[in-house]
């Protein structure tokens, strides 16, 4: 995950995540991030207690979450209407390893992402919990807030000039690059370059398909609706590489220790990931208001390590974004 617009200590924590995931194993077992692994796979259920997120300390975070005052929620329409309601409808995943997951025993989802919206609900409602989740895809996460499904959506969602056309962005809180995921007794691939001729998975929706076309024109792309699809692909053996956010990769390597490898380095343009919100909606400056606040007051780093960090074996936190930029 080398993000080359942030700081050198960034550059190191990058550094060290590659290195965990491509020596320890995330090494010892054998199962992916951005959704849930291939149906009938056992070894799902096998993760190591590393990459197992604390939830006790996780929820206890939360609880420390700052709470806006009236004044500061009157002053925008969007967070009034959400305290009006007493919920906040959030369009996210359940499925993402380290960004989004529910957890079936006690029905809650955890995750980096599903933090900030947890946060950010605590923020506008006094209550972490208060919010319902509305299930998206990369080619839903438009629709639902043009139809009023949703009040915000987090769910890795990378800002760009076509979608910033139809919708508007807080943040960014968070940037990463696209990553070439292949089995891990594949060593014919080992760059962007070795794409070429071969049959390469990327998710409907995202921004992986035209990146390739740019990086790795002789590619033949296969696109697929879910993570999860198209990382059963690849385990069938129907393509030969998975290419989406270094973030994403992670996830999967960490679900499923010693089944997948990253091939290469990360390439392309540095992907910002933003929280979506209706288009024109005064919401973008209350949440990023929000998201200085919990940068500022050092939430968003310990969010981070407990989601991310912890999971990993990273102990230096990788610097935020500019908000805005």
């Amino acid at each position: 995950m080398t993000l080359d617009n942030l700081t050198i200590g960034r550059r190191r924590a990058i550094g060290l995540a590659a290195a965990t995931l491509a020596t320890v194993g995330l090494a010892a077992c054998d199962t992916g991030e951005g959704t849930d692994a291939p149906a009938g796979d056992a070894s799902d259920e096998q993760q190591s207690e590393e990459a197992q997120l604390d939830a006790t300390a996780y929820d206890e975070l939360l609880a420390t979450g700052p709470v806006a005052d009236d004044t500061t929620v009157s002053a925008s329409e969007w967070a009034t209407a959400v305290r009006d309601a007493g919920t906040l409808r959030v369009g996210g995943v359940q499925t993402s390893m380290l960004f989004s997951l529910l957890n079936e025993v006690d029905g809650r989802t955890r995750g980096f992402d599903a933090g900030l919206s947890q946060l950010l609900t605590r923020y506008v409602l006094g209550d972490e919990w208060a919010q319902e989740i509305t299930q998206v895809t990369s080619d839903t996460r438009e629709s639902v807030l043009q139809n009023d499904q949703v009040d915000c959506v987090f769910a890795t969602y990378s800002i760009n000039d076509d979608r910033k056309e139809v919708i508007s962005f807080a943040g960014p809180y968070y940037t990463t690059q696209q990553s070439i995921l292949v089995m891990a007794d594949n060593t014919d691939i080992n760059s962007v370059e070795d794409l070429a001729g071969r049959n390469v998975a990327a998710q409907s929706g995202s921004t992986g398909p035209s990146i390739l076309e740019e990086y790795a024109p002789d590619a033949n792309i296969q696109e697929f609706s879910t993570d999860e699809e198209a990382r059963t692909a690849l385990s069938q053996g129907r393509v030969d590489a998975y290419v989406i956010d270094t973030t994403m990769q992670m996830g999967s390597m960490t679900r499923n220790p010693g089944r997948y490898r990253l091939a290469g380095d990360p390439f392309g343009p540095v992907d910002a990931y933003g929280i979506g919100l209706p288009l024109g909606s005064d919401g973008v400056d209350f949440v990023n208001a929000f998201l200085s606040e919990i940068e500022d007051s050092g939430l968003w780093a310990d969010l981070w390590q407990v989601c991310i960090g912890d999971r990993a074996g990273i102990d230096e936190v990788p610097e935020p974004p500019a908000i805005g930029a």
